[in-house]
Order: structure tokens, then C-alpha cells, then sequence
């Protein structure tokens, strides 16, 4: 799908569910004492796009800190304070419940839900021992913590259904500077599309459509591109696979020609190497881009999802 098939496909009927939060009595008086609106976003996909679309008209924190695994956060009590005095709160229902609580307790009104923007899905169950979401679901993994996936933004067509949400809501908070989120937005919607073009065109020619990750980050990506994510671990990196899991991972990996087994630099690399040790196969980074640290292969959301198109390419034989 290329640019133009996303802008005709954006803000599905769920966004207006997720854009009903916000409140109708904002001003364009809104925000700091500088005059910017000052929004809260729960971890790097969301500050990512509220700054790409707030530009200089928004102060963005985010919760989770550079480094920190976003499953596993914990507010602290002068973080939860702050949130509460945001005028904007962008952030993804069901991947931090520590987050969920304190947006529920805050009082905020501005609130925008990514998982309300885009229909989100279950990636891969294990009934009788069995896989099921291996051949056709486009990832496999155990059923630890089986359910709705919420790494939409690994999916450039998914992310930028987002980013239109998050620009609307900018724009409801601070009415004043709608035209500058508006143009932001297109922005962004466009190179969202470039990028999803630049997948489709990558991974055309390739030898194999199956990869091993350390977590099942990857299943929308996988759906969108026609590949097959196989995961150690399920939607949590710190659940471990089961022994059944891993004699599956073994049998799949030599059945379909895997070469590589995929880790990640904000979860443990430890079960990835061993599987790959065991195997004989390579090891490489496919990063879920749930922060930005000095590990990262890119300072940003593009240059992480452009390494990560180069990796794929190495591992299925892309030509």
C-alpha cells in the first residue's frame, strides 16, 4: 500500500471513539506559562508522534526513561502528580497498567488512546500444545499472556492511523495552532507512507518468510509485509517459553530455513543466543522501537524501522 492508500485509509470509525475523550471545553489558551501545550505521553511511540506533530507549540514528556522495559514501568508518585496536570496525555491502552491507572485517577481530559485509533488483534494462541497462529496468523508464541497486541506502531499503516488521531487531538486542545498540526500531521502521515513503501519494496524477492524473535513485538509488521514472526516469548519479553516452546522453535526453525534468531536491546538476548547456539544460526537485532537509548541502530523512530527493514532483508534473503 503505498502513500496515497494511507491517506484514504486513516482515522477508521474506532478513532472517533478514541477522540470523544477530549474535552470540548478547551481553549486556545491551554498550556504552560511559555504558551506550549504540555503533554504527557506514555512511552517513545507516543512522544514520538506528539512531537513530530506539536513541533514548538508542545512540551512532551514521557514516562517510561530512556532504557526502561515500557512492560514493566512504575510511576513514581511525583510522575503521577505531573501527569495530572497535563493539558494533553497521549498513550496506549493495555501495554502499561500502571499508566491506565494513573490517567484513570488523574482527572485529565485530554485523553487519546492509541489502541482506540486502530483496530488492534490477537497474534497467535498454543491450543493442546499446538500452535496455531504459526502458518496463518502471521506470529506464533505460547499462551502465557495470549491476547490483544498492542505494538501497532511497528506497522507503518497502522502508526500513521495514529498519528492522525494524536494531530486531531492537538489541534481540539489548542484550536489556536490547529493549521501547524495539521500540516505536522500530513507530514508525517507522508513519511509514514514512504516508509511502508520502502518495506513492500524490500522484501519482495526474498528466499524465506519466516523469522525468530525474542518477543512477539512483530506481528503486525509480519501481517502487513506477508511474513510469519515465530516468538520465543509471547506479547510480555519477560515471560519465559516453555519447554514445549522451545522444541517447536527447533523443528520450525530447521523446517522453514530460518537463519537468524532475532534479540532486542531493551530484554534479556540470553534464551535468543542459546536458541541460536543451539541451532547454528546467526543472531542480529530486530528492534521494537519501545524507547531510544544508545544501543539503538537510529535516533529516531525512521532510522530504528529502516536498520530493522535491513535486518529482515539479511535474514530472508531478500534480494
Amino acid at each position: 500500500m503505498g502513500v496515497m492508500n494511507i491517506g484514504r485509509a486513516l482515522v477508521p470509525l474506532a478513532a472517533l471513539a478514541g477522540l470523544a475523550a477530549l474535552s470540548a471545553c478547551s481553549t486556545a489558551g491551554a498550556g504552560g506559562e511559555d504558551g506550549r501545550l504540555k503533554v504527557t505521553a506514555s512511552f517513545y511511540p507516543m512522544q514520538f508522534l506528539a512531537e513530530q506533530i506539536g513541533g514548538g507549540h508542545v512540551d512532551v514528556t514521557e514516562l517510561t526513561k530512556p532504557g526502561t522495559e515500557p512492560h514493566d514501568l512504575e510511576l513514581t508518585p511525583r510522575q503521577t502528580g505531573e501527569l495530572g496536570e497535563s493539558d494533553v496525555v497521549v498513550y496506549l491502552k493495555g501495554l502499561q497498567p500502571a499508566v491506565d491507572d494513573a490517567i484513570a485517577q488523574s482527572g485529565v481530559e485530554n485523553t487519546v488512546d492509541a489502541a482506540a485509533l486502530t483496530p488492534l488483534e490477537d497474534h497467535g494462541t498454543e491450543v493442546d500444545g499446538h500452535d496455531h497462529g504459526s502458518e496463518d496468523g502471521h506470529t506464533g508464541h505460547g499462551d502465557e499472556d495470549a491476547g490483544a497486541d498492542p505494538h501497532i506502531w511497528l506497522d507503518p499503516v497502522r502508526y500513521a492511523e495514529v498519528a492522525e488521531g494524536v494531530g486531531k487531538a492537538l489541534a481540539k486542545a489548542d484550536p489556536g495552532h490547529e493549521a501547524v498540526y495539521e500540516k505536522n500531521t500530513a507530514a508525517l502521515v507522508k513519511k509514514l507512507g514512504a516508509l511502508n513503501t520502502d518495506f513492500q519494496d524490500g522484501l519482495k524477492n526474498r528466499s524465506s518468510d519466516t523469522f525468530i524473535t525474542t518477543h512477539a513485538a512483530f506481528g503486525y509488521l509480519a501481517e502487513r509485509y506477508g511474513l510469519v514472526e515465530q516468538a520465543i516469548s509471547g506479547i510480555d519479553p519477560e515471560s519465559e517459553p516453555s519447554a514445549a516452546r522451545m522444541r517447536t522453535l527447533h523443528t520450525l526453525a530447521e523446517d522453514k530455513g530460518v537463519s537468524t534468531v532475532f534479540f532486542e536491546t531493551l530484554a534479556s538476548d540470553r534464551t535468543a543466543r542459546t536458541l541460536a547456539g543451539d541451532l547454528g544460526l546467526k543472531t542480529a537485532v530486530l528492534d521494537p522501537i519501545e524507547g531510544i537509548t544508545d544501543k539503538s541502530a537510529g535516533r529516531d523512530y525512521f532510522e530504528v524501522q529502516h536498520s530493522n527493514l535491513q535486518a529482515l532483508r539479511a535474514a530472508l534473503g531478500a534480494k
